[in-house]
């Protein structure tokens, strides 16, 4: 049997709140609901499949992180129409479901979790649910057909661990959109209180880290921007878009630029 959840734990899973003292307020004050019947009880253990609504919180994907991707699609010449997707980190399936919204024809969702993934995606005959999987595991053979595109939403991992798979896995001249999170690639000493990176020039020190990482391996970091919402606890996460087989030209000007508007954004 499926192992239950807090409800405050699994909204907070779901993307929906950052914290789940957050979530708790939402729930005190009514505003969770599934199928129509009010959740009121922060504690209660619930399925993690379980429908939810929240008042005020229209999202138009499974979880807030199809947010973060759908910013790429605006922002990155990034067309997900009948291409192969890899979807690294899927979780709840915030860019599974973003990808395809947006076109995508066949999406691998890769997560080394358990029962996370939407049901409405795991029922869905265009996405293969590849759960209880460590991406860096992983071999060229097990995606047929071959993925064109990656996406990117890891956490506990620094990119550096996965950029090389990925690489392995994708079509020659496939196409990466990378969340880089400070918090995971930045030393301990540069991480503070509940694993913040408040401190913008880290911010600029660990995307030239990923880029040079990137140019190394023949990946070609060709732009950048800001996560329209924070991660966890208040994380400012950043959108790398890169292709295989390319040159970069996302540079130091660049870092700093898009750097300093997310700290204006969010200050």
């Amino acid at each position: 049997m499926e192992k239950k959840v807090r409800l405050d734990q699994l909204l907070v899973e779901r993307g929906l709140f950052q914290s789940r003292e957050q979530a708790k307020r939402s729930i005190m004050a009514g505003l969770v609901y599934s199928d129509g019947q009010k959740l009121d009880k922060a504690g209660t253990f619930v399925n993690r499949d379980l429908p939810i609504q929240v008042k005020g919180k229209d999202c138009p994907f499974v979880s807030r992180g199809g947010l973060k991707l759908q910013k790429a699609v605006e922002c990155f010449p990034l067309d997900f129409t009948d291409k192969v997707v890899v979807d690294v980190g899927a979780s709840t399936g915030g860019f599974t479901d973003c990808a395809l919204q947006n076109g995508a024809k066949l999406v691998f969702a890769v997560d080394v979790g358990y029962g996370q993934l939407a049901w409405s995606l795991r029922s869905n005959p265009k996405v293969i649910n590849m759960e209880r999987t460590n991406f860096r595991n992983v071999d060229k053979e097990m995606f047929n057909p071959q993925p064109e595109i990656a996406v990117i939403d890891a956490s506990f991992i620094s990119l550096k661990l996965l950029l090389p798979k990925v690489k392995e896995v994708l079509v020659p001249g496939g196409t990466i959109v990378a969340l880089i999170k400070p918090q995971f690639e930045a030393g301990r000493e540069k991480v503070g209180k509940k694993g913040v990176v408040r401190d913008f020039e880290v911010h600029k020190e660990v995307i030239r880290n990923i880029v040079d990482f990137c140019t190394s391996y023949g990946i070609g970091a060709l732009d950048l921007n800001f996560s329209p919402i924070t991660g966890p606890e208040g994380n400012v996460e950043y959108l790398l878009f890169a292709k295989l087989n390319n040159d970069s030209t996302v540079d130091s000007v660049k870092i700093n630029e898009i750097v300093e508007k997310a700290k204006g954004n969010f200050r």
